[in-house]
């Protein structure tokens, strides 16, 4: 979400998805903030600091770390003057294993993707904190039913060498297929022993759905306007399989010309038509949303794309 102020962004969130509200992030108050000092802060066994370049592993947990940890426990506390009496679904979400490490850097430079050993380290403990944090939003929100994101925006590029050197002028070797799921299992597992369900997001246009799958994801959260084709067979096979599927089919910035709610779930209901399946019958595994982050909107928009979403699916439902 935009803006700064944490408390505003908790209202909207309940007040304008009251079937699915989300802890909002809010990196416009800075690094410790973003998606990756955001699930840093719940990897408390690993030490990270930030340099020019970004975050990078220590041995010893530096101050921003720490204020990220700061700052994570004053929102959740934030979330829990808010959400007391609160029974019902609570989305939340975490920079995935093979995003963090492609930002990250090792303690001597480069990226933790270079190190196979440091990679697999992070993923276990990027699990632990993850399970713990989730332990910990229980506590504070006794009624909730949790739903955890697990953001992977780099993972295409990851499986295809696409991710760069410190130095921009090569590019980390590719992992394999089987070596990415391995590396997401361990956090998809992690999420559900926390008894919450999980939702791999990859806004990328070849979004590996079948391997988010196949590591454990119990649902998939896409931006159609940049979906290939070939994603599409992979996309039935998810609802086929009843996954939840997150469509994200509402702009992430305000677009010259707004669609209404009947443009939106008209488009929801063509793909489902072209796909082979009826509303009634996925209607319960389908979540309209965002294409993807609303961190980039003004935040008037930010509030009218949530608004949209909710009369959306209101209109597909038929109530």
């Amino acid at each position: 979400m935009p803006g700064e102020d944490y408390a505003e962004a908790v209202r909207i969130s309940f007040g304008e998805v009251p079937d699915l509200p989300f802890l909002p992030e809010l990196p416009d108050r800075g690094v410790t903030a973003g998606m990756t000092g955001r699930t840093l802060a719940m990897v408390t066994d690993l030490g990270f600091d930030l340099q020019p370049a970004g975050w990078r592993l220590t041995d010893a947990s530096g101050v921003d770390h720490r204020r990220a940890r700061s700052l994570l426990a004053h929102d959740l506390d934030v979330l829990e003057e808010h959400a007391q009496d609160y029974a019902g679904e609570l989305k939340v979400q975490v920079c995935g294993p093979w995003t963090l490490a492609a930002t990250v850097e090792r303690p001597r430079g480069d990226r933790l993707l270079a190190d196979a050993g440091a990679r697999r380290e992070l993923g276990e403990a990027l699990a632990e904190g993850l399970e713990a944090h989730l332990a910990d939003l229980r506590r504070r929100v006794a009624g909730a039913r949790l739903v955890v994101q697990v953001d992977e925006p780099a993972l295409s590029a990851v499986l295809a060498a696409q991710v760069p050197t410190s130095s921009g002028f090569g590019r980390h070797r590719s992992v394999d297929p089987a070596g990415a799921s391995a590396g997401l299992e361990p956090v998809f597992a992690a999420i559900e022993r926390a008894g919450a369900q999980s939702i791999a997001h990859c806004c990328a246009s070849n979004a590996p759905v079948a391997l988010l799958r196949g590591a454990g994801a119990g649902g998939v959260s896409i931006d159609l306007d940049v979906l290939a084709a070939e994603g599409y067979d992979e996309l039935g096979s998810a609802f086929d399989e009843g996954a939840r599927v997150f469509l994200g089919v509402v702009p992430s910035v305000q677009p010259p010309v707004i669609p209404t709610e009947r443009q939106v779930a008209e488009r929801v209901l063509r793909l489902l038509d072209m796909l082979g399946f009826d509303p009634e019958e996925v209607g319960a595994q389908l979540v309209v949303s965002p294409s993807c982050g609303l961190a980039g909107a003004s935040p008037e928009y930010a509030r009218t794309a949530l608004t949209l979403v909710r009369d959306s699916a209101v209109r597909l439902r038929g109530d």
